[in-house]
């Protein structure tokens, strides 16, 4: 484990204004936006007809081997710069199957690590879904399980993504909970499809009421592509999420990236507009650390010179794998990814 492990050094000042240097274990968690990592075979029982050879994108295997690499190239960089080994977990959006999993998996890029994954079939009918990926050298699944976002609730008889929940042993000691989403699009507006994110919002905070009505210190992760920013009532309704640590309760649940998208940053934009839709948030327990064990340290939005647009109108926008036209552009995703970093 200590090969991993690596040493982040933290100044802090002691009472007699001397400066000391403490050593932490790091411990990376990330989550990406693929944007539509498709299998170029068509499968019959979804509508994936456009990332096909034959599609509008002209989906043909050398693409999608470009675009394997290139994600692939963007996974093995994340958080690379603080520990050799990256991201002990990585929750991942827009996969289409567990065909694409173990082909991105096995790009040189990543073979090396090892990474696992945890993936069940969609409901949704382009064939979108959610993964997590994993190095088993320092996650143990324990459960895994899908959670359905119900959306006839609120008169959409179309199907949604679940909810990936996972719960299993995060570097050898810390039981931990992780929920990854994706939810509903704001295709149709914004204020037309809020009901539907409010519904996804629900299933994580059933889970969360859950888990702390069993134990209050449990350990727990949210994490996704919401379609919602942080400010949205999704996340400070429902999930309650709070921008501040000064008297967060161990079952509240934390959300650094409120007080990020307020500064004016994002991880997507659209019609010119940043939003942050990209989020990774944590229960109390992270922040207030009960068992000494990993807590939270600090976020990250993984905003790289070479996942942006060089020039021209778009500049510093992320660099989408398709251009207007749907000709491919060699480009990663339309969203940047998000880390946070536990320290021991």
């Amino acid at each position: 484990m200590n090969k991993f492990l690596s040493i982040l050094l933290i100044t802090l000042f002691s009472l007699n204004g001397f400066a000391q240097k403490k050593q932490y274990k790091v411990l990376p968690v990330g989550f990406y936006n693929v944007e539509n990592l498709f299998n170029p075979e068509n499968d019959t029982t979804k509508l994936d007809e456009d990332f096909t050879p034959g599609g509008d994108y002209h989906y043909t295997y050398e693409v999608y081997n470009q675009k394997l690499h290139n994600i692939a190239t963007v996974l093995s960089k994340m958080a690379a710069d603080v520990t050799p080994e990256g991201c002990a977990i990585i929750g991942i959006a827009e996969i289409e199957n567990d065909l694409a999993l173990n082909d991105l998996l096995k790009q040189p890029e990543l073979a090396a690590r090892g990474y696992k994954y945890i993936w069940f079939p969609t409901p949704d009918v382009r064939g979108i879904s959610t993964a997590l990926l994993y190095n088993p050298k320092y996650f143990k699944p324990l459960h895994t399980e899908p959670l359905k976002v119900d959306l006839t609730k609120v008169g959409q008889p179309r199907p949604t993504r679940n909810v990936l929940y996972v719960k299993g042993v995060l570097a050898g000691n810390d039981t931990i909970h992780v929920m990854v989403n994706h939810w509903p699009s704001r295709s149709g507006g914004e204020a037309e499809t809020m009901p539907h994110r409010a519904v996804a919002a629900g299933v994580d905070k059933r889970i969360v009421d859950s888990l702390h009505a069993t134990d209050e210190n449990a350990k727990i992760i949210i994490m996704g592509d919401l379609n919602d920013n942080p400010t949205d009532a999704s996340i400070l309704k429902i999930l309650k999420a709070k921008a501040d640590t000064t008297n967060l309760a161990m079952t509240d649940i934390f959300n650094p990236w409120i007080k990020v998208f307020k500064s004016g940053t994002g991880t997507e934009i659209f019609q010119g507009q940043w939003n942050l839709l990209d989020q990774i948030m944590m229960s109390g327990a992270f922040v207030k650390n009960p068992n000494n064990k990993w807590r939270y340290f600090k976020y990250q939005i993984f905003k790289k010179e070479f996942l942006m647009h060089a020039m021209g109108p778009e500049q510093g926008y992320p660099h989408r794998s398709f251009d207007i036209n749907r000709s491919w552009d060699n480009g990663y995703s339309d969203h940047f990814p998000t880390l946070i970093y536990l320290v021991q």
